[in-house]
C-alpha cells in the first residue's frame, strides 16, 4: 500500500489543487472515524485502505472535476500499479455508487460503479459527509443533491448507505 506521504505527493503530481487535497485529507480523516466506529461494532475493516482510499478518492480531479473524475482517477491508479482494492475505492466513491445503466446515461463507461466492500462503502459515505473541508450530515447532503436535481434513485442510495453503515453524521 502506498504511504500517506507518498499519496499526498501523488495528488500534487497528478495536478490536484490545494483545495482538492485539503478535501481529500478531510475525507481520509472522516473515513478513519467511520471505520473506527464500525470496527467497534465487530466488523473487520482495513483501516489503512480506508485511510489511503479516502486520501486518493479524488485523484482524478487533477484532470477533471466532472462525473468522469472517478473513472479517470481509477484508470490512472491502475496505470501507476496501485493496489486493486484502492483502485476500486477510487472508482466506486461517487455518491453511494452508480449502477451500469445509469453510468451509461451519464456518459461514463458502461460499468458498475457501486461500492461493494465495506472499505469502498466507508469512503463513499465519508465523501458524502464532507463538503470541501466541512463536515455535513446525510440530510444536508441529500438536500444539496435535491437542489442540484439529482435523481430519486441516487438520493435513495445515499440514504440507504447511511442507514447500512449506521452513520448519519460525524
Amino acid at each position: 500500500m502506498i504511504s500517506y506521504r507518498d499519496a499526498i505527493l501523488l495528488l500534487k503530481s497528478e495536478g490536484c489543487s490545494e483545495k482538492v487535497i485539503q478535501h481529500c485529507i478531510e475525507v481520509s480523516r472522516a473515513s478513519e472515524e467511520i471505520a473506527g466506529r464500525i470496527q467497534k461494532r465487530g466488523y473487520d475493516v482495513d483501516i489503512e485502505l480506508v485511510r489511503i482510499g479516502g486520501l486518493l478518492h479524488d485523484i482524478g480531479r487533477g484532470t477533471t472535476h466532472g462525473i468522469m473524475h472517478a473513472d479517470v482517477g481509477s484508470r490512472r491508479a491502475a496505470e501507476l500499479g496501485l493496489d486493486e482494492k484502492l483502485i476500486a475505492v477510487i472508482r466506486n466513491h461517487i455518491g453511494a455508487g452508480i449502477p451500469a445503466d445509469e453510468a451509461k446515461k451519464m456518459g461514463l463507461p458502461p460499468q458498475d460503479y457501486m461500492p461493494l466492500s465495506m472499505e469502498e462503502k466507508i469512503v463513499a459515505h465519508a465523501d458524502n459527509l464532507v463538503k470541501g473541508t466541512k463536515r455535513i450530515s446525510t440530510e444536508e447532503r441529500i438536500n444539496r443533491m435535491k437542489k442540484k436535481g439529482a435523481g430519486k434513485k441516487a438520493i435513495e442510495r445515499v440514504h440507504d448507505l447511511a442507514e447500512e453503515l449506521g452513520i448519519r453524521q460525524l
